[in-house]
């Protein structure tokens, strides 16, 4: 591998991210296992499916939010890219009518603020990962009234609104992984 992108990869995944300060130091292998790993636990948990209208509520969103949290805002990204061009060649990865476009910017966008400290405080986090699942529910509401030519209005009461509930669930969930990931690493390091 380039000596150039082997670098680019360690620094995606640095200190400030939870799996950068947990499992630090990090060559290329581990990184790239760590993105593959990642992406089979979005696939893992789009299997989890409760149909409930057109697009069915699944743990992706979760999955997708922490996964940018944990890694970053590259890697998380790449994780997510990994898991749709595995779902793309044809592994049976993804649930139906999930609004997979959108994943990747909420885990780029998710990481970031994990990357700039986001993730050490719950309330932040939570901030966080509901910024993230914005951009999921803002790109699956435009693309499910484009893609079945439903009024805005409609779609949103549809394609939206009937998972705004379990989504707040996931984000408090998924936010709630993080300050005590931080925590436990800080007693460890403290050596209590």
């Amino acid at each position: 591998m380039n000596t150039d992108i082997r670098a680019g990869m360690n620094a995606d995944l640095r200190a400030d991210t939870l799996i950068g300060a947990a499992l630090a130091p990090l060559d290329s292998v581990r990184t790239v296992g760590l993105v593959i790993v990642f992406s089979l636990f979005i696939a893992a948990s789009a299997q989890f499916a409760i149909q409930i209208g057109p697009v069915p509520i699944t743990g992706q969103t979760f999955a997708v939010l922490l996964t940018g949290a944990l890694l970053g805002s590259r890697l998380g990204a790449a994780a997510v890219i990994a898991y749709l061009i595995e779902g793309a060649v044809g592994l049976p990865f993804f649930a139906p009518g999930g609004y997979l476009i959108a994943f990747p910017a909420a885990a780029f966008v998710t990481g970031a603020f994990a990357e700039h400290g986001w993730d050490k405080r719950y309330p932040t986090a939570v901030a966080a990962m509901a910024i993230g699942s914005a951009i999921v529910f803002l790109a699956g509401w435009a693309w499910y009234a484009v893609l079945t030519n439903t009024p805005p209005v409609a779609a949103f009461e549809l394609a939206v609104l009937p998972f705004l509930p379990g989504d707040i669930i996931k984000v408090a969930l998924a936010a709630a992984v993080l300050p005590t990931g931080w925590a436990l690493l800080r007693r460890k390091a403290s050596g209590k």
